[in-house]
Formats: structure tokens, C-alpha cells, sequence
């Protein structure tokens, strides 16, 4: 496998498919034949215009700017709305190249829906990236459909570890996997509005208490990551016998946090059937 990834076409290269366009600048790694972007607006092709070998196309000049992007790519990320890549696989079908990896950054779009398209032995891959892509922290999952081969997902792996973390999952597992990794930084988020909102409660102004509430979050996990010790070991550490911090652990506790973090992953998982089902 070379060190380099082949050419790449990102047809709607919106706030996630820019995300992933500018780790993988950032990375270093080589790309074979450049990169292309594409998306409707001039004003969207413009921010991406000045990145180095990118050719970004504003398809409002450019009508047919996804067919040529798609034809010269050996990974092609869609990119687009969900409701609008059935009509994007339609008209990029004739001029794909049976070599070329298919990548899908719709939610909730199936396999199914592209081999419905493109037929079974196109090579898709469906990846479900989140939100801290944009600053190179991502969890991506990544699920192959059946005519992909070993190499075209490590290709695909090689391209998404450029803005963090990939995991290897069946199809089936998706929906699960973004009720964690997909759903969670809200979950992290709404934790520190409320740790906030504590500190507040116990005097401090708002802005001593975002930058408490919000650099122990952030501390803790670069320590938890430093360190490569388990949670549950640094949390030990911290707790010391009888003292202060073992009292509010207590009442987190018995708070049932464990069976909340589960209910709430699987309302999120009854949600994305429920939408997958079109409801």
C-alpha cells in the first residue's frame, strides 16, 4: 500500500466534508492527482479556493463540476444532503470508474442506497464522522459494503485517521455507534453547562466558572490520554478515602448516572430507527 492516497473528490464539501478536506492537507500525507471540491455556492467554493492543491468548483458556474470531479477520483466522499444523493449518485453513475471507493458521509443513508444506484460491485464505504473533525479530534466509524476489498478500507481508514480516530464496524452497528461517538459531544457539552451552572451556584461569576468548569473537562482529558491509564484508575486517584471528592462521587452515583448514559444512548438509537423507518 503506497503512503500516499489517490485522487481525491469531495462532491459538497459542507462543514463536515471540508473538515476531513483540511485534515488531510494539514496531515502532509500525498495525494495523487490533487484534490477537487465541489459545492453549490460560490461564496462555499471560495473559502476552500486558496487551500494547497485543492481545485474547489462553485457548481453554480460549473453544472457539470461533480461529474468531472467524480471521473478523475479514485475516492469519491459524498458529501451532500441526505435527500439529495440518490439524484448526485444518478448523475455521477456513467462516469465513475469501476475502480474508483465510494465514500458516504450521509447520515443515515444506507449501503443499500447506493448499490440500488450504482450497482453491487460499485465499492462504497458509508463513515460516520463527528463534529470535532474540525479540529482533528474525530471518532469516525467506518462500514464496507460487500464489494469493497481489504485494501480500499484500509485506503479509506488511511484518509479519515488525518483528522483523528477510526473504528471498523458491520453496517448494523452504525446507528449504535453514533449514539455515542455521534451524539456524545453534546452529551459533554451539556455536562460542563451544568457543572457551569454549579460553580455558579456556589458564587463564583460566570466567567470564573465557564473557564473552571470548562479547562477541568479539557484537562482531565488530555491527563486521561497522556497517561493511558483506565478512567476508573485516574478517578481512584483522585478520591481519596473519606474525603470530599468520595462524597460527591457518592451522590453522582445515586444519581443512577450509569442508567441514564444507557437510556439515553438507546432513546438516540429508538430515534435513528424511527427516522431510518421515515418517521
Amino acid at each position: 500500500m503506497a503512503d500516499s492516497l489517490p485522487a481525491l473528490a469531495f462532491l459538497g464539501a459542507g462543514s463536515m466534508g471540508g473538515a476531513i478536506l483540511r485534515g488531510v492537507i494539514a496531515s502532509g500525507i500525498g495525494v495523487d492527482g490533487g484534490i477537487i471540491a465541489t459545492n453549490r455556492s460560490a461564496e462555499s467554493a471560495a473559502a476552500l479556493a486558496g487551500l494547497p492543491g485543492v481545485t474547489s468548483i462553485a457548481l453554480a458556474a460549473q453544472p457539470d463540476g461533480n461529474l468531472e470531479a467524480a471521473s478523475s477520483a479514485g475516492i469519491v466522499l459524498v458529501g451532500v444532503k441526505p435527500a439529495m444523493v440518490p439524484d448526485l449518485l444518478r448523475e455521477i453513475a456513467p462516469r465513475l470508474r469501476p475502480e474508483t471507493i465510494v465514500v458516504s458521509l450521509a447520515a443515515g443513508v444506507t449501503l443499500q442506497t447506493f448499490s440500488d444506484v450504482l450497482g453491487t460491485g460499485a465499492r462504497v464505504i458509508r463513515s460516520m464522522p463527528n463534529t470535532p473533525a474540525t479540529v482533528g479530534r474525530a471518532v469516525t466509524g467506518l462500514a464496507a459494503g460487500a464489494s469493497a476489498t481489504a485494501e480500499d478500507l484500509a485506503e479509506v481508514r488511511r484518509l479519515f485517521e488525518t483528522v483523528g480516530a477510526v473504528i471498523e464496524v458491520p453496517e448494523s452497528q452504525i446507528d449504535a455507534l453514533s449514539t455515542i461517538s455521534g451524539s456524545g459531544p453534546a452529551y459533554v457539552f451539556l455536562l460542563i453547562e451544568e457543572f457551569t451552572r454549579a460553580a455558579i451556584g456556589l458564587g463564583f461569576g460566570e466567567s470564573d466558572a465557564r473557564l473552571m468548569a470548562e479547562q477541568t473537562f479539557i484537562g482531565a482529558t488530555a491527563l486521561l490520554e497522556a497517561s493511558g491509564e483506565d478512567p476508573a484508575e485516574l478517578r481512584r486517584r483522585v478520591t481519596s478515602p473519606k474525603g470530599t471528592t468520595e462524597r460527591a462521587i457518592a451522590v453522582l452515583q445515586d444519581a443512577h448516572l450509569d442508567r441514564t448514559f444507557a437510556d439515553a444512548a438507546a432513546a438516540a438509537l429508538a430515534r435513528a430507527k424511527e427516522l431510518a423507518a421515515g418517521a
